[in-house]
């Protein structure tokens, strides 16, 4: 029997986990898993509770947030990370193919491959998804102050901000090939979107041992339909505004500091910011068969 533990954010999402949590240990297979939950109560509670998991698989039953939180406790463990996504993007288990419905996702727990997965640190602050700076780090700072979740609350605060938002001068270093414009907004993924299948690094594998860099340069309003069903679409690099760059270590100056945001969650970062990947720092449940 393997040992498994759920660590449940409450509030990630806005949905009532308790009926969630008995949905997934209903179908959770009891002749292959020993399963114990644990809930979160403050901010980096998840990574404390899957360092000290006795356990073979942890599970992240939250957002981007949780999930990170997560694998930061778990990376260098040999401990495998599990995702029941419940949040507002839910950007790594999209990549991995792990379904929103938590009846379906909890069936990849029972069924699914572990595979070896990258990380990266921006300035020595880990991340499993994406980070990034420009339009979608104004985005991402106005967003967790709106007081709701949700993609129509973060496509309101996107609206918003584009009247007064202003593309910065970015220089790029990525394993010594340069980069250097005016851009709207750069994004450095790991996975292959910001949540939501909104795919901003489309071609990025979480197993690959590089990253992926996407440079948006500034556009006009009528041309943001379609950029957006680009990126919907998982066809942003088909885009003449849209660069894309690939390696294992990225540096990025910028004219001043600002707002920067790490796997969604806003922060702010110095003139210089550097990013460097971590190849196969831990391991992850994912569909059987299915390439990362």
């Amino acid at each position: 029997m393997q040992k498994i533990r759920f660590i449940v954010n409450p509030v990630s999402g806005g949905k009532d986990k308790k009926q969630l949590v008995r949905k997934v240990l209903d179908r959770l297979d009891s002749q292959k898993f020993t399963p114990e939950v644990v809930w979160t109560d403050h901010a980096g509670h998840g990574t404390e509770l899957a360092r000290s998991a006795d356990a073979d698989i942890v599970v992240a039953v939250g957002g981007d947030g949780t999930v990170s939180e997560v694998g930061q406790g778990l990376t260098g463990t040999g401990k495998a990370l599990g995702i029941i996504p419940c949040g507002s993007g839910d950007g790594l288990a999209l990549h991995l193919g792990i379904p929103r419905d938590p009846v379906k996702a909890v069936q990849i727990l029972n069924t699914g491959d572990i595979s070896p997965m990258d990380m990266a640190r921006v300035n020595d602050r880990p991340f499993f998804c994406t980070t990034g700076v420009g339009f979608d780090a104004v985005v991402a700072w106005n967003f967790a102050q709106a007081g709701h979740r949700g993609l129509w609350t973060y496509i309101r605060e996107a609206w918003k901000a584009w009247w007064s938002f202003k593309p910065e001068q970015y220089d790029l270093d990525i394993d010594g090939t340069r980069w250097s414009g005016r851009a709207f907004l750069v994004t450095v993924g790991n996975c292959n979107q910001w949540g939501n299948q909104a795919r901003i690094t489309p071609e990025a594998s979480v197993c690959d041992g590089l990253l992926d860099v996407t440079v948006v340069a500034p556009f006009r309003l009528w041309e943001m339909v379609g950029l957006a069903w680009r990126l919907m679409t998982g066809n942003a690099y088909r885009c003449r505004r849209v660069t894309m760059l690939r390696g294992r270590s990225v540096t990025i100056r910028r004219e001043k500091e600002g707002p920067a945001h790490i796997d969604g969650d806003p922060c702010r970062f110095g003139k210089e910011i550097s990013i460097v990947l971590e190849k196969a720092a831990l391991r992850v449940v994912h569909p059987h068969g299915k390439s990362i």
